[in-house]
């Protein structure tokens, strides 16, 4: 029986993409970093995720994974301040692109509806990923926000899971986790004892054997 549904954030409930690429995109070309608009924003994910996971494996800090993206990136070996002066530049271009997908609140509250809890599991920093659900306007739902950096290990590492589950005051049998990650939501959420479901939004996994849904209108209780 399901009590606890739990959904990612980014790209999950938040188009996180589009405002990455968009932010990106502009941010290159202001300073000077050639390419075309698909190239740029590939090159900023592959440089991003590389990084970004080093964080979650608690090799950098948060500030440590945004200067070494920005220094990559740019092709420059600049002082911590003159890392985080250029990362400002694309934040503030990111975070004025945050938006949610058009199913992501009516979801949460069918969620609420059907008496279930529903709560939010990010692999993010706690006060960042706060200000997106204020931002975007998901905050007055009262779903409570646990986030990678509140554990020794971001997904897939079994203890966030474990850790919301603790929380909620379920356990993991009782919950499903929600997310766009085959890796570190749906095989992380597995391995910690939970259920889970593949949100596919792109139809980029045909082949994927388990629960798989394009939008989360799709989404089932049982």
């Amino acid at each position: 029986m399901i009590r606890a549904v739990l959904f990612d954030l980014d790209d999950t409930l938040l188009d996180h993409t589009s405002a990455a690429d968009a932010a990106v995109v502009e941010w290159a070309r202001e300073r000077g970093v050639g390419g075309t608009t698909e190239e740029l924003a590939a090159r900023w994910k592959s440089v991003s995720d590389r990084h970004y996971a080093r964080y979650q494996a608690r090799e950098l800090t948060f500030s440590e994974q945004r200067r070494a993206r920005v220094r990559e990136f740019l092709g420059e070996t600049s002082s911590d301040a003159g890392a985080d002066a250029a990362f400002a530049g694309y934040l503030t271009r990111y975070e004025a692109g945050w938006a949610t997908f058009p199913d992501a609140r009516p979801t949460l509250e069918r969620v609420r509806v059907a008496g279930l809890v529903a709560a939010v599991l990010t692999n993010g920093d706690a006060a960042h990923q706060a200000l997106k659900m204020k931002r975007v306007g998901l905050d007055d739902l009262g779903v409570p926000v646990f986030s990678s950096s509140e554990y020794p290990a971001g997904k897939p590492d079994p203890r966030p899971f474990l850790g919301a589950c603790v929380e909620l005051g379920v356990l993991p049998r009782q919950a499903v986790m929600v997310g766009d990650s085959a890796d570190k939501d749906v095989q992380g959420a597995l391995d910690a004892g939970l259920r889970a479901v593949l949100l596919d939004r792109h139809d980029a996994h045909p082949e994927f054997t388990g629960s798989r849904i394009t939008t989360l209108h799709d989404l089932s209780f049982t």
